[in-house]
């Protein structure tokens, strides 16, 4: 018998993705059909007519941070963090808690914006707004 010199096959050295590929479009098909259809409206329950006017004015807090991070409270320079605590814990403690304005310079350190931020905050004063916002537009 001669003895033929047949090739074998090699194996294949990619693995067959297709079957791979019909799993995930199976699961993304399941996926689209199974998220509920987002509604384009909020409902709010929202007062009706006119609130009536306060009957006294709040108290309002200038609190500047400056370019060299100095801070100013109604415009009297701050010397230090604990002087800052000591403002802001006599503000909490008032009945009617004043509303702080806090105005940053354009050049003043993000770190003592954001230190004097989470002092008020700490501190338990509930309202703060960032006033002067206009100047960081280009």
């Amino acid at each position: 018998m001669a003895k033929r010199n047949r090739a074998r096959p090699a194996p294949m050295g990619e693995m067959n993705t297709t079957p791979l590929i019909d799993v995930m479009l199976v699961l993304l098909v399941m996926l689209i059909i199974t998220i509920p259809i987002q509604l384009h409206s909020v409902d709010l329950n929202l007062p009706t007519g006119k609130a009536p006017p306060s009957p006294v004015e709040p108290e309002v807090v200038r609190l500047e941070v400056g370019q060299d991070g100095a801070v100013l409270w109604n415009g009297e320079a701050v010397p230090d963090q604990a002087a800052l605590e000591t403002h802001i814990r006599s503000a909490a403690a008032q009945a009617e808690q004043p509303e702080i304005h806090l105005r940053p310079d354009r050049q003043a350190p993000y770190e003592r914006v954001a230190a004097v931020m989470a002092a008020v905050q700490r501190l338990g004063l509930k309202k703060l707004g960032m006033v002067g916002n206009e100047q960081y537009l280009p």
